[in-house]
């Protein structure tokens, strides 16, 4: 039976201002449990999102998220686990779980300090983006535009410190100078948890076919997205969506390409495509459709994303 793994939504970000819990099936925004296992989804990544808002205290912040997600552990105890490793991952899928993997998506919650990375580790988070679209302690995001600076000397630090514990590095918003500065500075899987093609639509937070090809040779996979504006600037659609897929796989192969949705972070959705309940059996049909082998789909629904995490996590 096939795996099927989201690799980033914002979906902790916005269960209090919603007024929504994970355990109840909402008419709100994008993913809940029952969402999730209507839709297939084995594995679901889960971003603490630092936004312009809470700049004023990030690591404060990510403290009460992380309590939060602690606390729709312990109430869903029966249908959904925490996910430190890939182990915990074959226990749930055995238990008829579904796993939550927590990252963060800014690297302000570091507040500039190492230390608070391996305290963040110890409490279960497994990945980092490394910015949002503007500027942090460990580099520039893409959101400066052309001038945007790489890495700092702290952010250098952090992705080696990464490396060490067993977290993905995620380069989705980070400046295409801080992309390279990232392959420069270590040997291991990155990835772009949410992100397309540029060269299907042409939009900053996308990846070039250069930046696809290396991230293919890292062993990195890329969650394709469903952000409508990632997809098409004008006509965002499944079929769309399907040649981004079809352009990663001719420049980088099969193996770097997963899922990333983004829900709960966008405010509109394409059609299909409208939360967790559907839009992985709809976008299978359309893989299937367009000739992808069964193999293939499978690589691209979670087999892909698993590899990286057992790699990576351990």
């Amino acid at each position: 039976m096939m795996l099927i793994v989201d690799a980033h939504c914002d979906t902790l970000t916005v269960l209090t201002p919603q007024g929504r819990d994970l355990g109840t099936l909402s008419q709100r925004g994008h993913i809940d449990i029952p969402r999730l296992y209507r839709g297939g989804i084995n594995v679901q990544f889960f971003a603490i999102f630092i936004g312009p808002d809470n700049y004023h205290d990030p690591a404060q912040y990510t403290k009460e998220i992380l309590k939060l997600f602690n606390k729709e552990i312990q109430r869903n105890a029966s249908s959904l686990l925490h996910a430190r490793n890939y182990a915990d991952i074959v226990h749930a899928y055995d238990s008829k779980k579904i796993c939550a993997v927590l990252t963060i998506e800014g690297g302000e919650a570091l507040k500039g300090k190492i230390e608070q990375l391996e305290s963040y580790y110890t409490q279960g988070i497994r990945g980092l983006t490394l910015t949002w679209n503007g500027r942090n302690e460990l580099g520039d995001g893409v959101g400066l535009g052309p001038e945007a600076s790489g890495l700092t000397v702290f952010g250098r630090q952090v992705i080696q410190k990464m490396v060490e514990l067993g977290m993905m590095i995620d380069v989705s918003h980070l400046s295409e100078a801080g992309f390279w500065d990232v392959i420069s500075e270590i040997r291991a899987p990155i990835t772009a948890s949410h992100a397309n093609s540029r060269f299907i639509c042409d939009h900053p937070r996308n990846l070039t076919d250069q930046q696809i090809r290396v991230i293919s040779e890292s062993g990195g996979v890329i969650g394709v997205t469903y952000v409508p504006q990632f997809i098409d600037l004008s006509k965002p659609s499944i079929e769309r969506l399907i040649e981004h897929i079809d352009h990663i796989y001719e420049v980088g192969g099969i193996s770097c390409i997963g899922l990333g949705s983004d829900f709960d972070g966008i405010d509109a959705t394409v059609e299909g495509l409208h939360d967790a309940s559907i839009a992985v059996p709809n976008l299978e049909n359309a893989l299937i459709k367009k000739g992808y082998t069964t193999g293939e789909i499978e690589k691209i629904m979670g087999e892909n994303w698993l590899r990286v995490f057992k790699e990576v996590c351990g």
